[in-house]
């Protein structure tokens, strides 16, 4: 190959980065002048350099001096034009990955400040119109402004606050009526968890249905709520939840119905009583009856958004019953009126889970100055050292007003001092009717305050304005006042040592004011979850979500459905040659989970269409009569939950009959809250049979369980031998299958042998190995326990082995499941 130039060097053998760099230094070299060319010149010779240093001319011809320096001028302007264009990299694209952005490439303003200069010289020269010259735009008189052309994309759907914002960094769905984000576009799952760990990580719950309950007197709202809440634990009535100190969690049934037909989970809070004295500690200007303010009580359910119209129908026709009892009991005496309010984009509700949530809500909000109740002080100068809210009380309610969070942006987290466990411990707040008030509670405040008396522009212009640009701006008497609920929140299950907690708060706060907080929620390194973050925070913890970990849940059927429907048409898009052959496998269904099965129960009528599964199922013995006819159509399915539900299944299980056990302590949980007992055509063994429960699944040796993954009892020669290589610990050492696990794992159960099946299930970073949260049937869970008792009697608690086997593999994997309390 010929050289490009006279002399350049032999490039034949040089790699593409060395001949790049040769390139590079060529195009920067600036070329000098001959000494023969220079001294004919007119200029100095180098011969007369000495001397001339010491002689210098008292003037200068500068048209002589020039011509005799032109070779070395242009010289320079070449080398400077060469060496800028021989850069292969703008200034933009020298930034690291995660800063660069396309918007960089042509605007200056993108890049950091130090860069800008350069950047700028790299940009076109604007090109400016000329004045008068504008040519008309088409159709200017037809088009729309921004905010009808955003509202006319919500007419199937509904947008939250801060939409825009998650619509630029995640993904969306439309979930439940809203476009909601379902997580970051980034790689996320590992941060996240670390987030909810050692930091902290904020999700936007405002899309979850909000009712209000409001009641002229007290009784008959304590009774509606009774005839539909969980009668497991105390009801929603009792001293521990009426002041409003505290919100409780239970469960909704349809009335009467318990324990069938559960609803959804419920988060139940009652408003304080007013006093005189409002929290912000103004006093009013016109007198306030207490009595008539103590007999009208309000109070606010949360759910989630998918068992609204079942939740709203079941509220209207408790609270019918209940003023009709009412008034049978009182005539027209003492006169009682209830109203169901629904508060849909009314109130906005931010959760902020980790151990660092404290001091992001300590450094964000700022409380006004003139809230002068004791307990709140307390409880605000205590929160900077708070390292984790779960050592305050469950479910604890602070009520204050603060000031606009615009006005101190950027804000700073607190941080706690090094004595901070010795501090905290010292200065708990307790719960009380006092420190829950608040004026988010006033319909007339909360519509107040739908809009925003100052925008985001005037505040920047007050802060530029300032004596400091920049500085926090002191909060003046036409500034907004927002007034808010904190609430204790926590994700984790009772009575479970391996459980990793979540612990958090759960903030209230007027409409339209979601922008104004979430900026300065996040803006100190918070990260910010979607729903696939939220789910994994419940899956860690070991505590259900709903409504996935819920099977014959009102709302259960349409999520299968839905998830049957994506899983199917993933699978069908594939070639044959790269999917799972479930039929060769003898998987019946792999995307749904056939729970009547699990319970010995005849198939749904839906099931036995035409087109209705893919594939033929088979059916385990199902019960007969004395005549030889099945009965199992007359069953009906129900989740057992609840507060006490470890207590009720310990205590049928110590007694011989445990079909009669169940049937009294179900007639006495359902006379707890004045309903009748079961009917007479619901039998003791009807209701054993139908039951379901809740169950987390830990794999002792290998395996990541999936969802939909069936659960396998042992025989009792398996489960030895199963607990033989689990108790050797020789697996937890070794990197390779040994023999006999290799045999034990690929012996398949029976069809019959499927005692439940896997909700929820994968690798658990809080754990390190499989972990699974599923159901199975009561009477198996029964079985199982027995097993355990008979084969390790010496052992005080001994593992229920089961095994676990995912849906597109041969292999069972051996776990030990234990039972969901709550």
């Amino acid at each position: 190959m010929s050289q490009k130039r006279r002399n350049a060097p032999d490039t034949s053998e040089l790699t593409g980065r060395e001949k790049k760099k040769l390139k590079v230094t060529a195009a920067r070299t600036i070329n000098v002048q001959p000494t023969s060319q220079a001294s004919g010149s007119g200029g100095p010779s180098n011969s007369n350099a000495v001397k001339s240093a010491t002689k210098l001319p008292a003037t200068i011809d500068v048209e002589k001096f020039v011509e005799a320096r032109q070779f070395e001028i242009n010289a320079m302007h070449k080398a400077m034009k060469t060496a800028s264009a021989s850069s292969t990299h703008r200034v933009w694209q020298t930034l690291p990955r995660h800063l660069r952005r396309r918007a960089a490439s042509h605007d200056v303003r993108r890049v950091p400040l130090k860069l800008r200069d350069r950047a700028r010289a790299e940009m076109d020269p604007l090109r400016k119109k000329a004045a008068g010259n504008i040519p008309p735009r088409s159709k200017k008189g037809k088009e729309k402004n921004r905010t009808e052309t955003l509202l006319k994309r919500q007419r199937d759907k509904s947008w939250l606050e801060t939409h825009i914002w998650h619509a630029k960094r995640m993904h969306m769905e439309n979930l439940w009526g809203y476009r909601l984000a379902i997580s970051p576009t980034e790689k996320s799952y590992r941060p996240s968890y670390r987030a909810s760990i050692h930091g902290s990580i904020l999700h936007d719950a405002s899309y979850y249905s909000l009712l209000e309950i409001k009641g002229k007197k007290e009784s008959a709202i304590q009774a509606m709520l009774d005839m539909c809440c969980d009668p497991q634990g105390p009801g929603p009535s009792s001293k521990r939840w009426s002041p409003g100190s505290r919100v409780l969690e239970t469960h909704l049934y349809k009335i009467g119905s318990y324990p069938y037909d559960l609803i959804a989970p419920v988060t139940i809070l009652w408003r304080p009583v007013q006093k005189e004295v409002p929290p912000s500690g103004k006093q009013s200007t016109q007198p306030i009856d207490t009595q008539q303010q103590s007999d009208i009580r309000t109070v606010w359910l949360r759910f989630h958004p998918s068992a609204q119209s079942i939740v709203v129908e079941t509220l209207k026709a408790a609270a019918s019953r209940a003023l009709e009892a009412h008034r049978n009991l009182h005539g027209d005496l003492e006169p009682a009126n209830v109203e169901i309010a629904d508060l849909r984009g009314h109130v906005n509700v931010f959760e902020i889970t980790g151990p660092k949530a404290s001091q992001v809500i300590k450094g964000a909000l700022s409380p006004v100055s003139n809230d002068k109740r004791p307990e709140f002080a307390q409880f605000w100068s205590s929160l900077t050292n708070l390292q984790n809210s779960g050592s305050l009380p469950r479910g604890m309610v602070i009520g204050f007003t603060v000031n606009d969070p615009r006005l101190r942006f950027p804000p700073k987290n607190a941080k706690p001092s090094k004595d901070a466990a010795t501090v905290i411990q010292s200065n708990i707040t307790l719960p009380s009717s006092s420190l829950a008030q608040s004026d988010i509670w006033e319909d007339s405040i909360r519509n107040g305050l739908a809009k925003l008396r100052f925008k985001k522009k005037d505040i920047d212009k007050r802060r530029a304005d300032a004596s400091v640009p920049g500085t926090p701006l002191t909060p003046l008497r036409q500034d907004d006042r927002v007034p808010v609920l904190l609430i204790q929140h926590s994700v984790e299950a009772p009575g479970s040592n391996d459980s990793q907690a979540r612990h958090g708060w759960t903030l209230m706060l007027p409409a339209g004011w979601s922008m104004a907080f979430f900026s300065s929620l996040i803006y100190t390194s918070t990260r910010v979850a979607g729903q696939f973050e939220r789910q994994t925070q419940s899956y860690e913890a070991g505590v259900p979500y709903f409504p996935r970990d819920y099977p014959f849940a009102e709302t259960y059927e349409a999520y299968a459905e839905d998830l049957e429907a994506k899983e199917r048409e993933t699978w069908e898009r594939k070639p044959p040659a790269k999917r799972p052959n479930y039929e060769k496998l003898g998987v019946l269904n792999p995307w749904k989970a056939d729970w009547r099965k699990v319970l010995g129960l005849s198939p749904a009528e839906e099931n036995l269409e035409d087109g209705g599964s893919a594939f033929a199922s088979t059916q385990r013995d199902v019960p007969m009569d004395e005549e030889g006819h099945s009965n199992s159509s007359s069953i009906r399915p129900w989740l057992l939950r609840g507060s006490e539900c470890m207590k009720l299944i310990g205590n049928i299980s110590s007694v011989f009959n445990a079909t009669n056990a169940l049937y009294a302590e179900v007639n006495r949980l359902r006379a707890k809250r004045g309903m009748q007992p079961l009917p007479e055509y619901t039998k003791p063994q009807d209701l054993l049979q139908g039951a379901l429960v809740n169950v987390k699944v830990t794999m002792n040796l290998r395996g990541v369980p999936e969802d939909l993954a069936a659960i396998y009892n042992l025989p009792d020669d398996l489960y030895r031998k199963w607990a033989k290589i689990i108790f050797t610990g020789k697996m937890k050492d070794s990197n390779e299958d040994l023999p006999e696990e290799v045999e034990l794992a690929e012996r398949i159960g029976k069809e019959s042998a499927v005692v439940g099946h896997i909700t929820t299930g994968h690798y658990s970073l809080a754990r390190g190995e499989g972990f699974a949260i599923g159901a199975v049937a009561l009477t198996r869970l029964l079985e199982l326990d027995q097993q355990a008792t008979r084969l390790y009697h010496s052992q005080k608690s001994p593992p229920m082995l089961v095994v676990v086997r995912n849906n597109n593999s041969r292999q069972c994997r051996v776990g030990h499941l234990q039972l969901i309390e709550a």
